[in-house]
């Protein structure tokens, strides 16, 4: 199903553009309520989806509710439930129907094994059809844990996405980046360039994850280079338990706090990142624009 938006925001005049995105949408109602108390009466301007997570029905009723929230689609192929059942996908989850976290060796598995290399393509087609099922317009895609990074992950995002309307793709570029990402984060640029997909210009929220604070993101705004930036996070509200066993460090309600805080909503103001700077990526780019379009706020 194509994504449809409004008028890109950025134009020549506008040096900076910055999305605010919360991961994880659809896994807990607690995140799931964060997600649209954060866009509600705070700062964040974005979603990404969890199309086979315990919380997806509830996360897309919000979402109809919310028309301003851009949703995109959060690919899960690692740590996470599957769309497919484990009798479509044996090679790449357990009976139980989730991915492991060994993402070395499956992406090894990825690039060099035909019949896994197959089902990963099947996979990926599900979770874009059940995202298309919601109705929502595709906002952007991003992956859980950046496997997109993955050089196989990306081309089937690519060649599978473009039936759904793909326009947009994160690019997890974060300023001090280990010197060894460096390489892959070019690739993934000069193949989104290449097929004319939008994608941000650098990315917050990598070197903080599950800690993306009140102070953290002051420091960011502080620090903003020119060009289209997204911060990510991970806002939920407070509860007794960890998330997942993989989150029981996060500070999530922190993270919400950071988004409806008015010292980031102040902060932004004083920056010069008012509403007309700020939005989803269909927002910042227009349907079907690529990153080219934003060179005259680079140069500017």
């Amino acid at each position: 199903m194509p994504s449809t938006g409004p008028a890109p925001l950025l134009s020549a005049s506008v040096e900076r553009a910055l999305i605010f995105t919360a991961d994880d949408f659809g896994l807990h109602p607690r995140v799931n309520s964060a997600v649209e108390r954060a866009h509600r009466d705070g700062v964040l301007t974005a979603a990404s989806l969890m199309v086979s997570a315990p919380a997806v029905l509830d996360a897309v009723e919000r979402a109809r509710r919310l028309p301003s929230l851009r949703v995109g689609l959060h690919l899960v192929l690692a740590d996470g439930a599957a769309t497919l059942p484990h009798a479509r996908i044996p090679a790449l989850v357990g009976p139980s129907g989730r991915f492991g976290d060994a993402m070395v060796k499956d992406g090894f598995r990825f690039f060099f094994l035909p019949s896994v290399r197959a089902q990963l393509a099947h996979e990926i087609r599900a979770q874009f059809e059940a995202f298309a099922a919601t109705g929502l317009p595709l906002d952007h895609v991003n992956t859980h844990k950046h496997f997109h990074l993955h050089p196989t992950v990306l081309s089937l995002i690519l060649s599978i996405g473009r039936e759904y309307g793909l326009a947009a793709v994160r690019l997890p570029a974060e300023a001090n980046e280990p010197w060894w990402i460096k390489p892959w984060i070019a690739l993934v640029r000069s193949r989104l360039e290449r097929a004319g997909v939008a994608h941000n210009d650098y990315v917050v929220g990598i070197a903080n994850t599950g800690g993306m604070d009140e102070a953290v993101l002051l420091d960011a705004i502080a620090r903003l280079p020119r060009g289209v930036g997204e911060i990510y996070c991970h806002p939920a509200e407070a509860g007794d338990a960890p998330l997942t066993p993989s989150m029981h460090a996060y500070r999530h309600a922190d993270e919400l706090d950071a988004l409806l805080s008015p010292r980031v909503a102040a902060a932004l103001a004083a920056a010069g990142i008012g509403p007309g700077s700020r939005g989803g990526f269909a927002d910042v780019f227009g349907k079907g624009r690529a990153p080219a379009a934003v060179q005259g706020a680079r140069a500017s």
